[in-house]
């Protein structure tokens, strides 16, 4: 099974939805009987030439006496390395560089902020450096994973005793010039026990003040905090051997690049739940960082993204039950997160939130969420019309079509539907051309991938035959996906919205429409950056292949196994695709993309193929570029979103943060004055409210045009216009209501700057049928 465009790494990543309960762990008792009842010689295993994915990827036995000594856990490690080896896209050897590297990542996944072991610690495990790669390979030994985890457990045990007596004898001042640095993840590791201990009380005074900012009285702080380290030592006792091992096994794969994951069986059903639109949950993709449960994606129509409260980037701090006490989640295992998160339908749950974009982590938000199944027809392509004030008392009528991924095939389960985003995105096409628009949009701006497939063929809608995407293959192989339709579904203007969220399959797609010049690209200055293809490995199938009983299940192993390249041979990894017109967001600022993760593949390109160049784009661009610079120059929304710009940027080059009482206070103080001013300044602002209508594919073949959306003016009066999937779309005629208070200040730019194309575009009216073909080479 092949996923090229999957963003989200599922060993560190989990969906919040409802799922089948996961087999629970194998306990240490259980391992042992498992090998003292399946030892078998791997030499069948790794002499085998497995044909997975199209790769043939040829084992090598190990030695006699080595081969004998195999048990089921060494298998597994032993096979998962040899696969690496043969079947990653790098063709990588597992030497002692790679071995070095490894040693690293796992003691990165175990301390990623460098506070608990010691240089002491490192000095003792060096030796593994030029051993893990045989220790591996060569035996399927994984022992150094449990050697190094009992060192962090006595590490972690000694933080939270010492930070028990501090909160017992310690009496918190906060009037001085002392400050703290929560990012270390580049930070030398402290030297001796006495260099930790001043690290942990550091963080422990920053907690503790964070927990003063927001009101707390100190009785209840001791309590809050005590709670949370008495949590984190009993977690630590809740890793048995399984996780340990599943977590050196990914740091293994993770070396490789960071879509190289191994999955235990708790991971897998992550995966299996990842694929599938039918959620119930709040609807959102956590990831672990820093001790943070962090969003990472919000799944489109879920209760979370319907909310317009939360965010990618978001921290979650605190969950609670409807009706019970707020229970504490930082530190905690992100899978114990997730099943506090996850419920059945119709339960309401309190997430307490540390905003992305907030210049000051101790400002915290409450939020309640009620748990419901995302419906097909949420995470479905819908579109909206907008009718404009045009020139000489005319009317501008624009497209927009949102879609959340490129889906394909049954959806639902088995029965469901079939379906298609091409097939649904040309259905909204042919409504909105129906309806005489003049220029279109089309958001990505949270579309994270999906089908190669779909993505090459929706392409096709807005180009005449041609290539889309160049494949290349772990041994140099090129392959070109074509468009072989000569028909174009929509020739007018074309506005692709990305942001730093878009991945993958959305890359492809941008790329090639701006290759093409077909197409303006507008929003962050660049997409996500994946480039890379992966394959799913069940490790079961293959090792009863070879005649190896297995007891339980042995997880899989996700491979990169390729890289695209854009029609000008331009990767899309690593750098993604450049905005024409970079419109300033949040979601440029965060820490998310290709760029961010460890050991991420490198940029490269390959050889250009020939293709069309409608040149609509060039021409128009500095003019384009010029009226937005202006607007944005006297537009207050702008304005003010680019102070809080330049506060996250200000904050991510230095996140030192003073511990002086006084001090933040008078900082927080200054941000609600702020705030206020920001409020009372966009309330006096009356812009006009364009006519908008929702169109879904329920209604896309009818008649004319439904009913116009109705603004709420909870907030000021505005040129309202949200992501579409705020716009409901149940049987009551709710499609037809947008109420909310957010507003989504980029899309209503995008909105002028498409107007400004349609103007500038119509006396001549160029088209994609009558532009003359020139190729690129």
């Amino acid at each position: 099974m092949v996923f090229p465009d999957r963003n989200t790494n599922m060993k560190t990543f989990n969906t919040i939805g409802k799922a089948k309960p996961a087999a629970q762990p194998a306990s240490l008792t259980s391992w042992a009987s498992r090998r003292q009842q399946s030892r078998r010689s791997l030499a069948i295993v790794l002499g085998l030439a497995l044909a997975i994915g199209g790769l043939a990827a040829t084992l090598r036995p190990p030695e006699a006496d080595d081969a004998a000594d195999l048990d089921e856990e060494a298998a597994i490690a032993q096979v998962s390395a040899y696969l690496l080896e043969n079947s990653h896209y790098t063709g990588h050897r597992l030497d002692d560089a790679m071995a070095s590297r490894f040693l690293d990542r796992y003691l990165q996944m175990l301390d990623g902020n460098r506070s608990y072991f010691l240089e002491s610690d490192l000095a003792e495990f060096a030796p593994l450096r030029t051993r893990l790669d045989d220790l591996t390979l060569r035996r399927g030994d994984t022992s150094p994973a449990e050697q190094i985890f009992e060192r962090f457990k006595e590490r972690l045990e000694q933080r939270v005793a010492y930070v028990q007596e501090l909160l017992k004898t310690e009496k918190f001042e906060f009037s001085g010039n002392d400050t703290y640095t929560g990012d270390r993840e580049r930070e030398p590791r402290p030297r001796d026990l006495t260099e930790a201990k001043q690290l942990w009380r550091q963080q422990l005074r920053y907690e503790y003040l964070q927990e003063l900012l927001n009101d707390k009285q100190p009785d209840e702080i001791v309590k809050t905090l005590k709670r949370r380290y008495d949590r984190l030592a009993h977690n630590l006792k809740q890793w048995n051997h399984d996780r340990v091992f599943e977590l050196y096994l990914t740091a293994l794969a993770n070396v490789y690049d960071p879509h190289s994951d191994y999955m235990g069986r708790r991971q897998l059903e992550d995966f299996s739940i990842s694929m599938n639109l039918s959620l119930a949950g709040i609807g959102a993709t956590l990831r672990s960082e820093d001790g943070y449960c962090k969003l990472q994606e919000l799944v489109a129509g879920g209760p979370a993204a319907r909310s317009k409260l939360l965010k990618a980037g978001d921290r979650i701090v605190a969950v609670a039950q409807d009706g019970q006490a707020p229970v504490d989640v930082i530190d905690m295992p992100l899978q114990e997160a997730v099943s506090l998160i996850r419920g059945p339908k119709g339960t309401s749950v309190q997430l307490t939130v540390i905003p992305a974009d907030s210049t000051d982590s101790s400002t915290l938000k409450t939020i309640t969420l009620v748990r419901d199944e995302i419906k097909l027809e949420d995470q479905e392509a819908k579109a909206r019309i907008l009718d404009l004030p045009g020139k000489d008392d005319t009317t501008l009528r624009l497209g927009i079509i949102d879609l959340p991924s490129f889906y394909s095939g049954v959806q639902g389960g088995k029965g469901g539907e079939e379906k298609s985003a091409t097939a649904d995105v040309a259905k909204l096409v042919r409504k909105l051309k129906r309806e005489n628009i003049q220029g279109l949009i089309l958001d990505l701006r949270h579309n994270g991938g999906g089908s190669l497939e779909e993505a090459v063929s929706l392409t096709g809608l807005f180009i005449h035959r041609g290539p889309v995407v160049q494949t290349k293959s772990a041994e140099g192989l090129m392959k070109v996906e074509n468009d072989p339709d000569a028909s174009v579904l929509y020739a007018g203007p074309l506005i692709v919205l990305t942001s730093r969220l878009s991945a993958s399959a959305s890359e492809i797609l941008a790329g090639a429409l701006q290759d093409y010049g077909r197409a303006l690209i507008v929003g962050d200055p660049a997409t996500f950056g994946k480039g890379t293809v992966q394959t799913v490995l069940p490790l079961s199938s293959m090792m009863r292949r070879a005649g190896m009983e297995v007891a339980a299940d042995p997880g899989a192993l996700k491979l990169t196994i390729g890289k695209f390249y854009r029609p000008d041979g331009a990767s899309t990894q690593l750098r993604g695709v450049k905005s024409d017109l970079v419109l300033a967001s949040p979601t440029a600022k965060l820490r998310i993309g290709e760029s961010e993760m460890t050991d991420p593949l490198p940029w490269d390109r390959v050889r250009p193929v020939r293709h069309m160049n409608y040149d609509l784009v060039e021409p128009y661009l500095e003019t384009l570029a010029e009226n937005s610079r202006k607007r944005l120059a006297t537009d207050p929304d702008f304005i003010w979103e680019g102070k809080d710009l330049e506060r996250i940027q200000q904050r991510l080059d230095n996140p030192t943060v003073s511990l002086n009482l006084a001090e933040r206070r008078a900082e927080k103080a200054e941000l609600d004055k702020e705030a206020a001013r920001r409020k009372q300044e966009l309330a006096g602002q009356t812009k006009p409210l364009p006519k908008q209508y929702a169109i879904t594919l329920r209604n896309a073949d009818s008649a004319g045009l439904p009913e116009a959306m109705t603004v709420s003016r909870n907030s000021r009066p505005s040129n309202l216009l949200s992501n579409a999937s705020s716009a409901t779309n149940d049987e009551s005629g709710a499609e037809n209501d947008l109420e909310h208070d957010s507003r989504d200040i980029v899309l209503e730019e995008t909105v002028r700057i498409l107007g400004d194309y349609v103007n500038l575009t119509a006396p001549t009216k160029p088209t994609v049928a009558a532009k003359t073909a020139s190729s690129i080479n």
